[in-house]
């Protein structure tokens, strides 16, 4: 199996479950934002996890071809760079979030954006 629709198969059924958990319950999403951007560990913690997924990905996928595979190669990179601003300006960070948290309709385009963009890569890796 190709690179590719594994992680369409792998990327894709997750951020539909996360975009449509979001959507189902935007003011708990909302509440549990404001927690994690809060807390400095937590912020750091995932920061650890989510810094060598994106370099995982992109070393097994950095592909930039004007197609559906483009999408995995960007998650890669959003995962790399958002990681690494995560340990190296978690303040940063958190004032972008509580700036986003701001807007009432935050969760909701958030929720669109994930489930949307998981429907392409199921799509692409189940068809």
């Amino acid at each position: 199996m190709p690179i590719s629709i594994f992680l369409a198969k792998l990327i894709g059924p997750t951020m539909i479950v996360i975009g449509l958990a979001v959507i189902l319950h935007q003011e708990d999403f909302r509440k549990l934002s404001q927690e994690f951007i809060s807390s400095r560990a937590l912020l750091f913690l995932s920061g650890l996890i989510i810094l060598p997924a994106g370099i995982a990905i992109l070393i097994v996928h950095n592909v930039w071809r004007l197609d559906w595979r483009v999408l995995i190669t960007i998650m890669g990179w959003l995962l790399t760079v958002g990681g690494a601003v995560r340990l190296l300006a978690p303040r940063f960070v958190a004032e972008r979030g509580n700036t986003m948290l701001k807007h009432p309709q935050m969760p909701l385009i958030a929720g669109i954006v994930w489930a949307t963009i998981g429907f392409v890569l199921f799509f692409y890796g189940y068809r």
